[in-house]
């Protein structure tokens, strides 16, 4: 028996009793067997791989059959072994495990980039079938993975910089989703070694030059906060927050900034008993220092979407320098290092429901469903990474339940994460009492309400307005139905039956929902700018929010509203100055230009726009070019729907890092017939 896994049977003593690690030690035979004359790349017995990923289990707490089931993960893959001969021996919840484990291995298919994002797309889908049923899977695979890029330096520098990338894309995101922070930190940093190896050499030196610095100052810190919060009856212990290498390089590229900028915004953990103790601490904190505005974040109130519960907020401390502060009760902590794991032993102990780790396993499944439905469709690949990635916003149905979705989602999204066919006839919402448009991007907060129509259908252009794959598959589902949008390929079909999984057909619930009435559609149309116009739908194209549109002057009933492409309208007979300016509620009138001077910097564009999409502000046409005194010039044009949203735009990108200067360079008015940028100049500055 190995020194490895006598640290495994120690660490377990403590807490689980005889018989259980009875299992392990009988498991840790088996798995010796089996893999006996097996070797590494690295030289090392095989048997050190499937010991080191139980030690990892363990680590995160684990009962006795993760393992057990982790000692035995690769002897049905590499060995003479069935998932049969392993539920008798060791019963039908190590050999489900297993099973699920081994299920996530490479099909043999042809080396072809198609084919490559075919096996993938296939893997994640067992990957999550797997982890719905136990959740045990997914974190005996992550484990698995973290062991395999600690000792990926016995592999080809070709086949490193391919499983890293992997693991920077698929697995670190989904250690993130899942809430097991210190495995995705380490799957990032090691991921980062191989994939930018000079840059990780150039961050960790300079780590290690100014790591005296830093923990003088975190030291005085703590000793200065720590009698604080005990004379104010805080229990609680103040520790450093440690800073890792590929989070650092990312707030580089991200803000622009250079190392000694980042290393400036130095951090501490405030660790207290309960949630009072939280807001009593954050009390202590702001009497201390002066809050930066906008720092402020209650994950508290709001978990984040992975289970995460902290204040989160940042100070200005005498010195000139910025400090980030987090503060959290010990069962918080213990939830942002384990994620789902500490969960899963909670519900295990309790046999008690645990809305959390019940979340998780829906969204699984919903993600699940959402690959049935995009099938081995172009970019799903890239679309899920995004999916993993992607910080969430919360909304609420008009009964307060709350509805979790990506930043950047769109009432849209929102209709189709209610029901398909609810997304299908969705021609707007009302959000927080004032009805927008279906392309409307979402906020935390935001209560809203679907409004639907019987004549409405999806659109070819819905597929850019979604941003959830749910939603964007169920689109172009619909179109193909409706002839609008070519069949998929039929030699690709045979993969996605064969891999086929039962759909998940929700209720359909009405509470966000609204069906509007022809009264209400006119109600939505603008003329002129002027809301509450009598005005008539054309019959020969049916106009629906989300169509450009126009008006007619008609001898009766008055006004007649068409699409703007409506062909009939085209052909017939008209007079050009009865033609009348018409939209939908929530649209832009105003086509807004500005100029950003700018200085050089990495991803400086990209920051831009992503500042603006939370506004609902897309860029129409933009210009960009070398400006005086070596910066640069960034000119922009958007839809705005009054001189507001243009304030609002111009103080957003003027807080984006590398922006100097804001000019605004005025406002047009868009004419019926003509495209953007076109119309009178209206003279506004």
């Amino acid at each position: 028996m190995d020194a490895a896994f006598k640290k495994i049977l120690k660490q377990m003593e403590k807490t689980y009793p005889p018989a259980d690690l009875n299992l392990v030690e009988h498991a840790y035979r088996v798995a010796t067997t089996a893999h006996e004359g097996q070797a590494r790349l690295s030289g090392d017995p095989y048997i050190v791989h499937p010991v080191e990923v139980a030690g990892i289990v363990v680590g995160l707490g684990m009962d006795p059959v993760t393992c057990a089931a982790a000692l035995l993960h690769d002897v049905v893959e590499d060995c003479a072994f069935e998932v049969a001969d392993i539920s008798r021996e060791f019963g039908e919840d190590i050999g489900r495990i297993v099973d699920g484990v081994t299920k996530m291995g490479t099909l043999k298919l042809p080396d072809s980039a198609q084919a490559r994002e075919e096996r993938q797309i296939q893997n994640i889908r067992k990957m999550l079938v797997a982890t719905a049923r136990d959740m045990r899977v997914i974190i005996i695979k992550l484990a698995d993975r973290l062991h395999n890029m600690r000792t990926l330096k016995a592999l080809p520098e070709e086949d490193q910089k391919r499983i890293s990338r992997e693991t920077l894309d698929l697995y670190a995101p989904l250690a993130n989703r899942l809430g097991i922070s210190r495995w995705k930190w380490e799957l990032e940093d090691h991921a980062f070694h191989y994939l930018m190896p000079e840059k990780y050499k150039e961050i960790s030196r300079q780590v290690a030059m100014k790591r005296k610095e830093r923990e003088e100052y975190l030291e005085k810190t703590i000793a200065f906060i720590q009698p604080r919060l005990t004379e104010s009856e805080v229990v609680a212990r103040v520790i450093g927050r440690p800073k890792h290498l590929y989070s650092i390089y990312e707030k580089m590229t991200r803000q622009g900034k250079d190392f000694a900028q980042v290393l400036d915004v130095l951090g501490i953990r405030i660790i207290t008993q309960t949630v009072a103790g939280c807001y009593n601490a954050l009390g202590v904190v702001h009497n201390l220092w002066t809050p930066i505005p906008g720092s402020f974040k209650d994950y508290i109130a709001m978990p984040k979407v992975n289970m995460y519960q902290a204040i989160h907020t940042t100070v200005m401390r005498e010195n000139g320098q910025a400090m980030e502060v987090q503060i959290r009760s010990e069962q918080m902590d213990q939830v942002a290092r384990e994620g789902i794991a500490a969960h899963w032993r909670y519900k295990e102990k309790t046999s008690a429901g645990d809305g959390a780790l019940d979340m998780q396993v829906e969204w699984m499944k919903r993600v699940q469903e959402w690959l049935k439905d995009a099938g081995v469709q172009e970019n799903v690949v890239e679309s899920m990474r995004q999916d993993f990635k992607a910080s969430h916003i919360y909304v609420f149905t008009p009964r307060g339940e709350v509805k979790e979705l990506p930043v950047g989602a769109t009432s849209l999204d929102f209709a189709y994460s209610v029901h398909s066919e609810i997304g299908h006839h969705c021609m707007g919402a009302r959000v927080n009492g004032k009805i927008v448009p279906i392309r409307y991007n979402l906020q935390t907060g935001d209560a809203v309400e679907i409004l639907t129509a019987k004549n409405q259908e999806p659109h070819l252009d819905w597929v850019d307005v979604a941003v959830t794959p749910r939603a964007r598959a169920r689109i172009r589902q619909r179109l193909r139905e409706l002839g609008k949008l070519a069949p998929v390929e039929e030699p690709r079909a045979p993969v996605r039956r064969h891999y086929h999984v039962s759909p998940r057909v929700a209720p359909l619930p009405t509470p966000p929902v609204r069906e509007v009435d022809e009264m209400t559609r006119r109600k939505l149309v603008r003329i002129e700018g002027l809301k509450g116009m009598e005005v008539q739908f054309a019959k020969c194209c049916n106009p629906m929010p989300g169509h450009a549109i126009v008006g007619y002057v008609t001898r009766a009933p008055g006004l007649s509203i068409h699409r703007a492409e409506c062909r009939s309208f085209a052909r017939s007979a008209r007079d050009p100055s009865r033609i009348v300016r018409a939209s939908w509620e929530g649209e832009g009138q105003l086509l807004a230009k500005m100029r950003l001077v700018t200085r050089r910097r990495p991803n400086l564009l990209a920051d831009i726009t992503h500042a603006l999409r939370p506004l609902n502000i897309d860029i129409l046409h933009a210009q960009f070019g070398p400006g005086e005194d070596a910066g640069t010039f960034f000119d922009f044009q958007f839809e705005a729907t009054d001189e507001g949203s243009i304030e609002r735009a111009a103080k957003t990108v003027a807080e984006v890092p590398g922006v100097s200067e804001v000019i605004h360079l005025g406002a047009q008015e868009q004419t019926p017939e003509e495209g953007p940028g076109s119309g009178k100049k209206t003279g506004r500055k």
